[in-house]
């Protein structure tokens, strides 16, 4: 039986989650088996529930509850959901609602990067990228065209922030994902672990001697880490000494450089989408 709850108290503790309790403090970095995220979307929750997230409460725009909530709520009959109309909920969370839904839900405990890697024949790794919407981004191009896992270093935006799982329409659920341990130093050690687990290492930056992106060389890879670097100031220099391959996207107008999340999409259709490939 489903348990509907019609908000009368914006003060109601139950709602704290929705409404007063930041990013990083549902991250719960101290007590991490404790930390939530929000999912907003019916398709992004559907996407959530199907990779096993455990959902702790629903909050419904009234009108939604017997249309495009109703079977997402049939799954979890046990689950509380709060209700009210949008514009009471605009004020409870401060945003408007994506269509009309959001649903808390418990993170899940980290998998170890060789769990991750282990089948995948394309990887890419994130260094510091700090934008949410650039990180959802990324997540939705590698999912789109078979990039096998992501990593993350540790200063990178969490790709479970409510923005990043909204631009990314739900697939960081879908692609297999992990930070690199903290004790686990970047760049000497994660290389090391990379190279240990047979990849090839390719640095996307612009040096003199980068390889094209077409480079025949990279397609013979049989195991291939993709690097990025920050929205800013690209990889760190010790990261591009590090790599086996610096590449290089070919561009024309005197344009040098793209948005990470454009230059990730461009890597991975070439190196990663080959129709009729195995990755």
């Amino acid at each position: 039986m489903q348990k509907v709850i019609e908000i009368t108290d914006f003060s109601a503790p139950e709602l704290d989650v929705y409404a007063r309790i930041s990013e990083n403090q549902l991250l719960n970095r101290h007590e991490p088996e404790k930390g939530m995220f929000i999912a907003e979307s019916p398709k992004v929750i559907e996407r959530a529930l199907e990779a096993g997230y455990q959902p702790v409460s629903f909050l419904v725009e009234t009108r939604h509850l017997e249309t495009q909530a109703r079977e997402l709520l049939c799954r979890c009959p046990e689950v509380p959901v709060y209700t009210a109309a949008l514009d009471v909920l605009t004020r409870l969370t401060g945003f408007r609602l994506t269509r009309g839904m959001l649903c808390a839900m418990r993170r899940k405990p980290l998998p170890a990067v060789e769990e991750i890697c282990a089948g995948a024949r394309r990887i890419a790794v994130f260094e510091n990228i700090v934008n949410p919407t650039n990180i959802g981004a990324v997540f939705r191009s590698a999912a789109a065209l078979n990039v096998g896992a992501v990593l993350l270093t540790g200063a990178c935006s969490n790709p479970l922030y409510r923005r990043a799982v909204r631009v990314s329409m739900g697939t960081v659920f879908q692609v297999p994902w992990t930070f690199f341990p903290e004790d686990t130093g970047w760049p000497q050690k994660g290389m090391e672990c990379l190279h240990s687990m047979g990849f090839r290492t390719a640095a996307l930056a612009l040096c003199e001697d980068s390889v094209r992106l077409d480079d025949p060389k990279l397609m013979r890879e049989e195991r291939l880490a993709l690097i990025f670097g920050t929205e800013g100031d690209g990889l760190a220099p010790s990261t591009i000494a590090s790599c086996d391959y610096t590449v290089r996207i070919p561009m024309s107008h005197g344009v040098d450089s793209l948005n990470v999340a454009a230059a990730s999409a461009v890597a991975f259709w070439q190196l990663c989408a080959e129709p009729g490939r195995s990755l």
